[in-house]
């Protein structure tokens, strides 16, 4: 999606934070070995080289705890850690989990203990080693409604953490990161490459895989079920099963002799950069395809693999090319590029591996599957060493950096993912304001129809409810500004608030808003709750529910306490962020739209009771208590232009705008206050009413009046026919 794409590119700044110092010996105390893995009955003492402790049951060994802040540095919605305590045993298999500490507001309150525990037990029997060949996806990811992010980023600590301790301990095989022993390289682009096919294949800049049907027949032979051999295949032992070829073409040189000059050029300005891509071509009586292949699926028979890297390729990943340019070339029957994401951590100085599986039916919807590899490593000539900066003369200096990109691409993987997996959601989203900003823009037009904008109104909120609200979960916070400004004030980084797509654009757009109409933009079209309100008054109202217009003295006396309550909260965030978070709960979003109000009885009466208190009076939390509509109407009048039009009769004598606001945000005086103003535009309306403005009435009057007045003659007299004297 070219939209998602370009936003994307502009919001890839992101860099991990570094790791601090080890949080486990504050937690061995303070958690039972029991509650951590069933009938252990302690911990040892944490290693000096790592922050791990044995878990000792019966005086041995069965597992090794540590928590998953102390090895990986993703934070949560909150933008604090999520310290979660793991056990893994000597088989990299994960033995218990326990969430420990956390400043996520959606699991401090809003979700139930049981979930919690329920989500943390999930992961035990997790196989480390399957996952670390499976790059991190051999596992379901089990998602609760309303934590999306927090379950995401949960998941992402346990199980990169669990691997970085699995490898340092060389549990279930699994090796240490080696350090580097030599100079780290790096694609050299002033290296040639032939131009033919054969020496491209003596020089190793092509790697082929070749299988015959004897190979393949022997491979089914040693699974051991009998049903393969009574199902071999009859060609001839020496009949060509596949000949598949592969070659690193993100390489310029490589692309330019395989490719040609043309399709060269097209596969730079495919791939963007840090992302790289092969060559693979075949023929024989095997695709490396597969004929079940459809648009937006996988290629489920090739995997590329590398150390810990697993990369499957979808069709956006996947472009076919007629033929190979090179000299001499055979004539292949599938000829196709393939594309490595720039986050996955491919690295193409090292070596790597194409896995091909070969299916076999055996029964009527059952088949068996056995794997062939086609190993790559780029020939040296295409390389070239990394200088290393004469500054670097320490060991540790080295190791630190590495580990901090290397954090920093997880960190990008992670809410990449997210907006990968959430497009369609944020098309509607985009969408949405969209339509929002023409409407706002021109206004004029838009109001012209009382009728018809009333149900567009209503139509929008309901879509502001329904999808933003209760399916997308999109509903703004003032923890999300007590969060931001706790980022600005202890190292701010984007990743905190990349997690959330649909809540990072509306932000984004709540700011541009600010400049141009003030707070009303989203207040009055795109706060899910605020939609619940209105949309209950006007069935409230259908229903004949009498409506309370609160003298103007009291209602002006009463709109200061919401902003006394962001004050307050705002204060609170400075001494206690996690007291300030569970404080907010004088917001009813968590419990209204985001839990669609299963929880606690106490939450649901409070959020009903205002709604109940909305029945009669439009919009009452909006105008009295809403912590966030007081932060970012602080800001409002910081807003460039003023659109909303007025008469000079506004206000004297005229009090048809100020008695018909929803909100009460007109004075008596005539002038809106912007502080409190929804933009619902129903001022606008009225301002073109020709049976509600007493201006537009007068000026159509003294229209009409012109019009039906006879007309005169040069000297101002009625110009009427003289009758004529008889003759």
């Amino acid at each position: 999606m070219p939209f998602l794409r370009v936003l994307l590119a502009l919001i890839t700044v992101l860099a991990g934070p570094a790791l601090a110092e080890p949080v486990l010996p504050d937690f061995l105390g303070k958690v039972a070995a029991s509650e951590l893995v069933a009938g252990a009955d302690g911990f040892g003492p944490m290693q000096a080289d790592a922050a791990v402790a044995p878990v000792l049951k019966g005086g041995e060994t069965v597992g090794w705890a540590f928590i998953t802040s102390d090895f990986v540095s993703t934070t949560g919605y909150s933008g604090k850690p999520i310290h979660t305590m793991v056990a893994v045993d000597q088989d990299a298999r994960i033995i218990g989990v326990k969430l420990v500490k956390h400043s996520e507001p959606i699991v401090l309150i809003g979700i139930p203990q049981a979930k919690v525990d329920a989500l943390a037990q999930s992961y035990i029997g997790v196989d480390l080693v399957a996952e670390a060949q499976s790059g991190g996806e051999s596992h379901d990811l089990e998602i609760i409604s309303g934590a999306t992010v927090t379950v995401m980023v949960i998941d992402d600590s346990i199980v990169r953490a669990g691997l970085k301790v699995a490898r340092t301990l060389g549990l279930g095989g699994l090796a240490p990161d080696a350090a580097a022993t030599g100079p780290a390289f790096e694609l050299n682009p002033d290296a040639t490459a032939a131009a033919d096919w054969t020496t491209l294949e003596g020089d190793g800049t092509l790697r082929r895989l070749s299988l015959d049907v004897g190979q393949v027949n022997a491979a089914f032979a040693g699974l051991g079920d009998p049903r393969a051999a009574e199902r071999a295949l009859t060609e001839p032992p020496e009949t060509p099963f596949i000949e598949m070829e592969a070659a690193l073409v993100s390489h310029p040189a490589i692309a330019k002799a395989l490719l040609g000059e043309g399709e060269a050029a097209n596969l730079a300005d495919w791939l963007k950069p840090g992302e790289h891509a092969i060559l693979v071509v075949g023929r024989g009586l095997y695709s490396f395809k597969g004929s079940g292949y459809v648009r937006g699926g996988i290629f489920d028979r090739i995997v590329l693999i590398q150390d810990d890297v697993s990369v499957r390729f979808r069709d956006k990943m996947h472009k076919r090319l007629v033929a190979v340019a090179a000299e001499g070339a055979p004539e292949f029957t599938e000829t196709d590029l393939f594309k490595i994401p720039a986050d996955v951590g491919f690295d193409p100085t090292k070596p790597f591996r194409l896995q091909l599986l070969v299916q076999r039916e055996v029964g009527p919807i059952e088949k068996l599957f056995t794997t062939f590899d086609l190993g790559y490593q780029l020939p040296e000539k295409y390389l070239r060493p990394v200088p290393v900066p004469a500054a670097a003369t320490t060991d540790t200096a080295p190791a630190e950096a590495v580990a901090t990109q290397e954090e920093g691409a997880a960190h990008q993987a992670l809410w990449k993912r997210i907006w990968a997996e959430k497009q369609l959601e944020i098309a509607i989203t985009a969408a949405m304001l969209a339509v929002l900003t023409l409407v706002f823009f021109f206004q004029h037009f838009a109001v012209r129809n009382e009728r018809r904008f009333y149900w567009f109104r209503m139509g929008f909120l309901t879509v502001t409810l329904v999808f933003l609200g209760w399916y997308a979960n999109a509903q703004l916070s003032v923890v999300n500004l007590m969060a931001l400004f706790g980022a600005l004030t202890s190292g701010f980084s984007w990743q905190a608030f990349l997690l959330d797509p649909l809540t990072f654009i509306l932000w984004f757009s709540v700011a541009a808003a600010l400049i141009f109409w003030g707070r009303g933009a989203y207040c009055g079209w795109l706060c899910p709750f605020g939609a619940l309100q209105e949309l209950t008054n006007q069935i409230a109202r259908k229903l004949g529910i009498p409506q309370w217009t609160l003298p103007w003295g009291l209602h002006e006396r009463l709109w200061p306490i919401k902003y006394m309550i962001f004050l307050g909260l705002f204060g609170a965030s400075l001494v206690s962020i996690e007291q300030a978070e569970q404080l907010a709960e004088v917001e009813p979003f968590k419990t209204a739209i985001i839990l669609k109000f299963v929880r606690a009885w106490p939450f649901v009466a409070y959020a009903v009771a205002l709604l109940v208190a909305g029945l009669f009076v439009e919009r009452f939390y909006c105008r009295y208590l809403c912590p966030l509509g007081a932060g970012l109407a602080i800001p409002a009048r910081i807003r460039m232009f003023d659109w909303l039009k007025r008469y000079r009769e506004c206000g004297n004598p005229c009090q048809t705008c100020a008695h018909e606001c929803p909100v009460q945000s007109i004075h008596p005086t005539g002038e809106i206050n912007p502080n409190e103003c929804i933009n619902c535009l129903h001022c606008q309306v009225l301002y073109q009413s020709t049976t509600k403005c007493p201006v537009v009435i007068k000026k159509l009057k003294r229209r009409e009046t012109a019009a039906a007045s006879p007309a005169r003659d040069l000297s101002g007299h009625p110009n009427h026919k003289q009758p004529q004297p008889a003759e």
